[in-house]
This record gives structure tokens, sequence and C-alpha cells, in this order.
């Protein structure tokens, strides 16, 4: 049921909050990571282990958390989700290695949480806004996982806070998303009784596995997440190889993720206006394509800059058109958290596979075409993926 008009605002308000607590505690790690590694006194593959330790969170909890929400209310999870992400970041700001580990574990459980069920929460408040709502918290979600890699090395060593302050300092947002979910709840306290009882008439999770359209998104998802971690962890060495200094081709990855963000709250609010998001994933797959052929060519400098604004254009919009497919092709909540649950679970195994596959190539070939040939066919197959997903069909 659409959430009342007196409520709407604070849904806006508290899934904006939401959109700013799903990245800064991992995007605000990487810019220090060296730091971090110097003084604990960790190995390289050790410290990497920080910034993949979430993506296995993600891969692994995902599928369990519609149970969650069909246990305790989607709001209450997502509730939980927070606390979990409040704890997780209190326990890696001590510097000793085990709590690193391990608070870096309890975040990325929490972040999975409300990845998997902010779909099911706007399907069920917001059923005819799924793509307005999923600009919303996608957008949000984007400005503030740039945002915080920025800060993070100004906060630790302009502002005199050190690594383990600077981490903490991002609890902040999660205190003012547990104040606010705390007053949602308390302003919709039958949301739990909803939940329940659209649970007893549930979309069984494992027709899901043999639904050829939940496939199609999940692909979609997963192959989309495959390409922008390699772009987050590649681009700056591939950068480098056509000429661009070290400090220009650093900038380049934060580059790509600002000049992403119109993309990113107009696809969902694109998808739907229309019957079906066919066209939309044919401009998101063809510009990808174009990107990375683009690179696989080569050229002048100028020219370069133009495929790789051209992909941050297009991945922009294929995270937020993948999201907001996940509350589009589900008839109610309970199936977008299933579907959700099912998309990322699969997505973030393609993400966290991404980045060393095609760092294996390199390594193979000692060069970049192979692996941009390999990225041109995932892009040509995410597109395969998106045309079926993008279907007016449910799962």
């Amino acid at each position: 049921m659409e959430a009342s008009s007196n409520k709407r605002m604070l849904y806006l308000f508290a899934i904006m909050v939401i959109g700013f607590n799903l990245r800064p505690a991992i995007t605000s790690v990487g810019p220090l990571l060296g730091t971090i590694r110097d003084q604990i006194g960790l190995e390289n593959w050790s410290a990497g282990t920080i910034t993949s330790l979430p993506l296995i969170a993600f891969a692994v909890v995902s599928p369990l958390a519609p149970k969650f929400g069909r246990r305790l209310g989607n709001d209450q999870a997502v509730l939980l989700g927070l606390v979990l992400l409040f704890v997780g970041i209190g326990i890696r700001s001590i510097p000793y290695t085990p709590t690193l580990f391990i608070g870096t574990a309890i975040i990325g459980v929490g972040i999975a949480i409300m990845n998997v069920l902010l779909p099911a929460v706007i399907k069920e408040k917001f059923p005819h806004k799924v793509g307005q709502m999923t600009s919303v918290y996608s957008t949000s979600m984007a400005i503030f996982a740039a945002t915080a890699s920025g800060l993070s090395v100004p906060l630790a060593k302009n502002a005199g806070l050190g690594w383990e302050l600077a981490l903490l300092s991002w609890a902040v947002l999660t205190v003012v998303g547990i104040i606010v979910w705390i007053f949602v709840l308390r302003q919709d306290s039958n949301s739990k009784e909803e939940q329940v009882a659209l649970s007893d008439r549930s979309y069984n999770d494992g027709n899901l596995w043999k639904s050829p359209l939940a496939w199609q998104v999940t692909l979609f998802m997963g192959l989309q997440s495959f390409i922008f971690y390699v772009i987050v962890s590649w681009l700056p060495e591939i950068m480098q190889s056509f000429g661009f200094s070290v400090s220009a081709a650093g900038w380049l990855v934060a580059y790509v993720q600002f000049i992403g963000l119109p993309s990113t709250f107009l696809a969902p609010v694109l998808a739907e206006k229309f019957s079906n998001q066919q066209g939309i994933v044919l401009g998101i797959g063809g510009g990808a394509t174009i990107g990375f052929a683009g690179l696989l060519i080569g050229g002048p400098l100028p020219l370069i800059f133009v495929w790789v604004t051209l992909l941050g254009v297009t991945f922009g919009g294929a995270i937020s058109l993948s999201l907001a497919m996940l509350g589009m092709r589900a008839r109610n909540a309970e199936q977008a958290s299933s579907l959700s649950g099912m998309a990322q679970s699969i997505g973030y195994i393609f993400a966290a596979v991404g980045p060393l596959f095609i760092g294996l190539l390199f390594d193979i070939t000692q060069a970049w075409n192979a692996s941009l040939i390999a990225i041109v066919t995932v892009c040509l197959l995410m597109t395969l993926a998106g045309l079926g997903a993008g279907r007016n069909k449910y799962v």
C-alpha cells in the first residue's frame, strides 16, 4: 500500500538518509589504505582484504536479508542494518588487526541488509514511484560515496584526526539514520504487521531461481557491477598506459563517478515513463561498448578523455537502472526483497571477481588489449541481459 500523503515526505527523507549511509564506510577506506597498512603493520594482500571483505559480506548476506525483512518487517530490518553499520564503524576504528577486520565484516553485513531491503521498502511505500525514489537514493549514495573518498585524506592529515577518527567520523551519518528510522517506526507502528500479512501470501523464493526474467535482472545487475568495479580498480593503470600522470589518472576515477551523477538520477526517472526499459538499456550498453572500444583503439589524450566521460555517464545510469528494475519487475515488496537478495548476491560475486579476472589477463599478456576486449564482451553480454530484464513483465 502506498504511503499516505502525510508520511511521504518523512519516508522520502528517511530513504535519502539510508542512501547517504550505503557507501562512505567503504569508499573512505581506499585513500587511507596505505596509512592503515603501515601503522598496523599489515602485508599488502592483507590490506587489500579490507576492501574486499564488504563485497564478500554483500554476496553472503544478500540472500538472507529478505528473511530478516519477513521476520522483523522491512523497516525494522533496515534499522538493524543501520545499527550493525554503526557498531562496525566503531569496532573498525580501534587500531588493532582483529578489530579492523571484524569491524569491516560487520559493516558489510549491515550495508548488505540495507542494500537488499531498501528496494522492497520503496516498492511497499511508493509502488507507483519506484523509478523516482530509486533516483533519490541511488544519487544520494553516489554523491556520498565520492565525497567520502575525497574527504578521507583531508580529515586524517589536514584536520589531524588520523585514520581512526577519520573513518569513525562517518558514524555521524549512521547516528542520524538511526534517529530518523526510529522516528519512522514510531510513526508507522503497523508496518511489521502489514509486512507479515503480506509474507503469508508471498512469492516463493525458490521460484525466482527458476525464472528467466529474474536471472536476466540478476545478470544485468552482476555484469554492470563487474565492469564498474573494474573501472574503479584498473582505470588509473589503463590511463597511465596512455600517458596520463599518476595524479591525473587518480583524479579521473573521481571524475568518472561525479560525471555519472546526472545519469544516475535520470535513468530510473526515465525508466518509469516507458512501458519497458529496453531503449534505455540499449543506450547504456551501446555507450559502454563504444567507450571501451575507444580505449582499445586508442588515440590522442583528448579523445581518450571523451571515452572516459562516456563510461562515467553510462555506468552512472547502469547502476541506478539495475536498482530500479528490482522494484519494477516485482509485483509487491515481498517479491522485490527476494529479487533484490538474489540479484545483489550474484552481483557482488561478479563485482569481486571482475577486478581479479581483468588483472589476471593483464598479468598474462602484459598489455591492456586482451583485458579491454574482455570488457567489451562483458558490455555486450550486459546489454543482452538488460534487454531481457527491461521487458514489461513481472518475475
